[in-house]
């Protein structure tokens, strides 16, 4: 094999800590929601300057309640930046943690394309005769080439 990015083995006890720090993460993040694309789009986001607002505008209110209306809930807009401000750094770990899982999915993907395209050619020449060919063509059909016929290639009218 020419290439090996990664190697990487998971055992049967591994898959399953693994699934049970998952079970844990989702009983623990039982509060998370999932929004729809258009619930994502109709959103009033908060960026980083509108975040520096925000901070300022939870401290100040929350010293002078009495300027809100009855149904303005002072404690759950407190609740809201305090959840805000613990979620982040779960987020950050996840993102690192889910960054590697997609590069590792890339890595494998690649070491194993490469190996089989240099198996495979090896397999072109020194399998000739060896009573390998019907493998060989059933391997060589992820390169077929299918040409239009006549009727695919005449533009529609």
């Amino acid at each position: 094999m020419t290439q090996n990015r990664i190697s990487l083995h998971l055992s049967a006890d591994d898959l399953t800590a693994i699934e049970g720090a998952i079970e844990t993460l989702e009983h623990r993040l039982n509060g998370l929601i999932g929004l729809t694309p258009d619930e994502r789009r109709e959103l009033t986001k908060m960026g980083d300057k509108s975040e520096a607002f925000c901070r300022q505008a939870v401290v100040t209110l929350g010293k002078h309640p009495d300027v809100l209306p009855r149904n303005f809930n002072v404690d759950e807009y407190r609740a809201d930046l305090i959840a805000l401000d613990a979620l982040r750094p779960v987020m950050a770990r996840l993102q690192r943690v889910y960054d590697r899982l997609i590069d590792s999915e890339m890595a494998l993907g690649s070491d194993l394309m490469v190996a089989s395209l240099e198996g495979y050619a090896h397999l072109k020449v020194a399998g000739k005769g060896d009573g390998l060919d019907t493998l060989r063509q059933a391997l060589g059909t992820r390169f077929d080439r299918r040409r239009r016929t006549d009727a695919e290639a005449a533009p529609a009218e």
